[in-house]
């Protein structure tokens, strides 16, 4: 399934930072988000955009994680010549990211499965 399926974004920019929340439409899905969204994995996913680290900051009583994108706006929104390559287009490229849903039992219909921290 892609992101966007369980999950909407928001998003903010300062300096070359670029700032992007990942919160679940339900919060039984946060499970999987966790699991699938390590800061390693978004580096990855934004490769040769994103160029300097990724810090993650779990919300899990909002069922969102927030990433911190350091050296992503090729030098600043006012100072880059990027074609608006800026928090919200960044937010769209995440949504397309696919993950693999975790199989729920059927008697459980909310169970999920294990969290990876990054």
């Amino acid at each position: 399934m892609l992101l966007r399926d369980i999950a909407h974004t928001r998003t903010g920019d300062k300096g070359n930072r670029s700032t992007l929340s990942v919160i679940a439409y339900d919060k039984k899905d946060f499970a999987l988000l966790e699991q699938h969204l390590s800061c390693e994995r978004v580096q990855a996913h934004f490769a040769g955009t994103v160029l300097g680290p990724v810090e993650r900051y779990a919300l899990p009583q909002l069922g969102a994680l927030n990433f911190v994108m350091h050296n992503a706006l090729g030098g600043g929104v006012t100072r880059s010549l990027a074609l608006d390559a800026h928090g919200k287009c960044l937010s769209a490229k995440l949504l397309s990211l696919v993950i693999e849903s975790a199989p729920r039992s059927e008697s459980d219909p909310t169970s999920s499965s294990g969290n990876q921290h990054a």
